[in-house]
């Protein structure tokens, strides 16, 4: 039972118990209590007619994790000491109607990534006393596009190039600021006797200082060739492993793309996104991998120079064949689950990177990389 259906039960109650029993004195509280709840039901409908909701026009994409931000204007014709605006998606009520005017502002917390209708948001109006309520709504509702969050990369030591600690590549901010500081060397395949005349770049610093021994960095025939990043999502474990698997490849295209571009492979499709070092093409592919679902067929893997590295992102537990014409370079199966498949490399997203040799003919399904 409501506060206000409370107060008219108690006061039609004392006011019949005065009757009644002839008792005057319990005339005072029961005719109160009813001109309380009057009151309070005359000014929640006059304040449910002067108000105004309006909705301000709010960004059509967040990124995963992120505050969907609702600008919201509230005009009121009598003040609301009460008042609150409401959203199934918000943590809290923003107090609102005090002023003629206010201006609040809402944090959504939308669930997972892909399209998400925003329903309006609501003025909740009630008297001081709390008697009495009711609701105003704003108009029309909105389509959010939520982005795969993109995630630092941490390279196992020793894995890529030798390094002598973990090392990690991107702040880790939602939308990865400081990519690009320092590339994900993809295109390492370990190291050997320093050559006359190879660049300074190759040459292996740490271990020049360490052991006073000259090595460089060995690279793999094509390294010049943009990497390729795969992801399968024919038959994932479970939606959650499937978000996990598109956040790894978000996070890998984004990572990998500013040192010397890189390919998309979507599951289903035959072009692949073509991911320019400057990013002109980013912004398609992340909304693409936002709404990626599970099945779509088997990703197009011809589009792969044979000299490319490829990261072969999947969601599911089988391990899966690389095709003899995927990949001449380093190739790596990036996953959520634990594999027992070549030598683990990096991790990404709550995925293992894992470094597998190319096979010389296409395997089977399901047969072990």
């Amino acid at each position: 039972m409501t506060a206000g259906r409370a107060t008219l039960v108690l006061a039609v109650a004392l006011v019949a118990a005065a009757v009644a029993f002839g008792t005057a004195p319990l005339y005072v509280p029961g005719l109160g209590l009813l001109i309380a709840y009057a009151a309070a039901r005359l000014w929640v409908r006059l304040a449910v007619r002067g108000a105004r909701v309006e909705q301000r026009p709010a960004p059509r994409t967040v990124i995963e994790g992120e505050e969907h931000p609702l600008a919201v204007v509230v005009n009121t014709a009598l003040p609301i000491p009460a008042g609150a605006v409401t959203h199934p998606l918000a943590a809290l009520p923003v107090p609102a109607g005090r002023m003629p005017s206010t201006r609040a502002r809402l944090g959504l917390r939308l669930p997972r990534r892909g399209w998400h209708l925003i329903e309006p948001v609501a003025l909740q109006i009630a008297d001081p006393l709390r008697l009495a309520a009711a609701e105003v709504r704003a108009g029309g509702t909105q389509r959010v596009l939520v982005l795969p969050r993109i995630e630092p990369i941490v390279i196992v030591a020793d894995a890529l190039e030798g390094a002598d600690a973990r090392a990690r590549v991107g702040a880790g901010t939602p939308r990865g600021d400081g990519v690009g500081r320092r590339a994900l060397p993809s295109e390492m395949d370990g190291l050997r006797a320093y050559r006359a005349g190879s660049p300074a770049s190759r040459i292996h610093w740490p271990i020049l200082a360490r052991t006073g021994e000259l090595v460089e960095r060995r690279l793999v025939g094509g390294a010049e060739a943009s990497p390729v990043v795969v992801l399968d999502a024919e038959h994932p474990e479970d939606p959650e492993a499937l978000d996990r698997a598109v956040r790894a490849a978000a996070s890998l295209c984004r990572h990998l793309a500013p040192a010397a571009g890189c390919l998309l492979v979507l599951p289903g499709e035959r072009l692949p996104y073509r991911i320019d070092p400057a990013l002109r093409l980013w912004p398609r592919a992340h909304a693409r991998l936002a709404v990626v679902e599970a099945g779509g067929g088997p990703p197009e893997h011809r589009v792969a120079s044979r000299d490319a590295a490829v990261f072969w992102v999947t969601a599911s537990r089988r391990i899966p064949a690389l095709a003899s014409g995927l990949a001449g370079g380093a190739g790596y199966v990036v996953t959520p689950f634990r594999m027992d498949v070549g030598e683990l490399a990096f991790t990404v997203a709550g995925c293992s990177g894992n470094r597998i040799g190319v096979p010389t003919r296409a395997a089977a399904p399901g047969a072990a990389a």
